[in-house]
């Protein structure tokens, strides 16, 4: 099977106080998104490759990236207001002849070959599979009038990328229009009636959105 990804980094840096997009931030000595994209060519050399970066920045990603990934090795499309309409618009880039497509956060590089290459194969089987783990903590639900209650842990899941589809599916997931209720890609397909199959993730697999979480893939990096 043909297999593709999109790997969406639009992230601004905010909250770790840079004006450096976290996607171009070093982890390890290189830039985050090298490190993730490379863990893709890892799994499979001849995966194709799109990535959603901002407009503003697609000429620094490529001096930035040049000596460490070939500009040739991957497609760039141009990220949108939100997350939506970034991975719409990489999916125009996308082949028509690839049978599986996964998106994954650009600030995952922690991912591990092992997980993408299960993602793949179970949605090569179930038509979709959505990676996630239970949280560690207690749970509790803050309500509409500032109440709160506690909630069983074991129904609740932290989902976390890649989330990997048959390509039709997703491509036809979106054509709905867009709705902020969709915070991931799980949930425009699951918008169009398709149910949605979860598969263990891997709790080093962490979003990268702090200074702390840096300093942890740094820590793990060096390991």
């Amino acid at each position: 099977m043909k297999r593709a990804v999109i790997i969406v980094a639009g992230g601004k840096g905010t909250r770790m106080g840079s004006t450096l997009p976290k996607q171009f931030m070093q982890v390890g000595g290189q830039p985050i998104l090298c490190r993730t994209i490379e863990k893709f060519r890892q799994f499979d050399p001849e995966i194709t490759i799109v990535i959603s970066l901002p407009t503003q920045w697609l000429g620094a990603w490529v001096q930035l990236s040049a000596s460490i990934i070939a500009p040739n090795s991957y497609i760039m499309a141009e990220g949108g207001e939100q997350r939506y309409h970034s991975v719409k618009n990489a999916l125009m880039k996308v082949p028509n002849d690839i049978d599986l497509i996964g998106v994954h956060d650009g600030v995952r590089p922690l991912v591990s070959v092992k997980a993408i290459a299960n993602a793949y194969t179970e949605a090569a089987l179930h038509g979709n599979a959505i990676p996630c783990i239970a949280p560690p903590e207690s749970i509790r639900i803050v309500n509409a009038d500032n109440t709160n209650a506690p909630i069983d842990r074991n129904t609740v899941k932290l989902i976390q990328t890649p989330q990997v589809f048959a390509a039709d599916m997703l491509r036809a997931a979106y054509s709905l229009p867009y709705t902020p209720e969709f915070t991931d890609d799980a949930s425009v397909v699951e918008r169009h009636g398709i149910p949605i199959h979860l598969i263990d993730g891997d709790r080093q697999n962490i979003k990268i959105t702090t200074v702390e979480d840096l300093r942890y893939a740094e820590y793990v990096i060096k390991q």
